[in-house]
């Protein structure tokens, strides 16, 4: 079952008495279940009627007990049973026995009283086993998978608009683009410009720059991203801003090359004719931040990009050598690199 079918469900009154989320959108998985919560449980009753368990700690015999035990003051109730590992093919480290037959037989006829959301974190589930195939069978499976480009950016303006505020061109995606697209982090920084701009205003990537933090990783995909683009003067005002904060410029010449290579895989990936969302789980990255290379690695030939990997392993030779001093390598480097 797919998230929007079960939130369907679930707003409709028609709940299914068993749900197993997995996948790695961790932060849409908590928004469904306080969805759940929500829906179901009284803000008053709450206290009584959700109860959490840890399947790395406790049996799942022990959570089927507490499913099928009537609620107490409440007239139904939620189990939250979090690291159900033996769902996946992973080799679980506890020494916790969980009887898998067990939940087979309670899922023929599962407690009218009770919901029970079973969490996994991992990307895929076991189909062979038995009891992924007979919640697959009850539709009781969801999986949170991440956001492919156009999504995220319809995630971010619904977001926006439900703030009370909107972007102008290009903020979203340079928003997007500051935060990794990890929805923890857009949340809270949606919040954050909401609160600086108002009701009704609006977000201009000028708002962006001045209120959303980045990581030297994200800093440096900017960096990147204005050197293709032949802004060279913002380009140095980050390098500058990243030397200030102390990094090692062996670090950021790092990180440099590992654009660069992700921008040559995703030139060779495209060239074979892999979608971004395949790109994305082929190499590891966010679909946004795929989108973003693509666009980045139109710019140049594969011959280019490979003649600067090995410009950068000459400039990391010559760092760490002491043949040159640091903050010069690099800042030659990328003048050489926009030339």
């Amino acid at each position: 079952m797919d998230v929007k079918k079960a939130l369907r469900d679930i707003q409709a009154g028609r709940p299914a008495p068993v749900y197993l989320c997995y996948g790695p959108e961790k932060y849409k998985m908590r928004e469904f279940i306080q969805v759940l919560s929500e829906s179901l449980i009284e803000p008053e009753h709450r206290e009584f009627a959700v109860s959490k368990f840890d399947l790395s700690e406790i049996s799942l015999s022990a959570v089927l007990e507490d499913a099928e035990t009537l609620p107490f003051m409440v007239p139904q109730k939620l189990i939250i049973a979090t690291n159900a590992l033996f769902f996946t093919g992973a080799k679980e480290s506890t020494k916790v026995e969980h009887h898998l037959d067990r939940l087979i037989d309670y899922l023929k006829s599962p407690a009218e009283h009770t919901i029970i959301v079973f969490t996994v974190d991992a990307d895929k589930l076991d189909e062979r086993k038995k009891v992924v195939k007979s919640l697959k069978e009850r539709e009781a499976a969801v999986p949170f998978l991440t956001l492919n480009a156009e999504e995220l950016q319809q995630w971010v303006a619904q977001r926006a608009q439900k703030s009370g505020f909107s972007f102008t061109e290009g903020a979203a995606d340079q928003l997007i683009l500051y935060t990794g697209g990890n929805l923890q982090s857009l949340s809270a920084e949606i919040e954050k410009i909401s609160l600086y701009v108002g009701d009704g205003g609006t977000a201009s990537p000028d708002t962006i720059d001045q209120l959303v933090s980045r990581s030297t990783e994200q800093n440096v995909f900017i960096l990147i991203e204005d050197i293709v683009n032949l802004r060279l003067e913002r380009a140095f005002v980050i390098l500058e801003e990243l030397l200030k904060q102390r990094e090692e410029p062996i670090k950021i010449a790092a990180l440099i090359a590992r654009q660069f290579r992700i921008m040559l895989q995703v030139k060779e990936l495209s060239k074979m004719g892999y979608s971004q969302q395949q790109m994305a789980s082929q190499i590891g990255l966010h679909p946004f931040a795929v989108k973003v290379a693509e666009g980045q690695s139109r710019k140049y030939e594969s011959d280019k990009l490979c003649a600067i990997m090995s410009q950068l392993a000459d400039l990391d030779f010559q760092m760490k050598s002491g043949k040159i001093d640091k903050v010069l390598g690099l800042e030659m480097f990328l003048l050489r690199l926009a030339a």
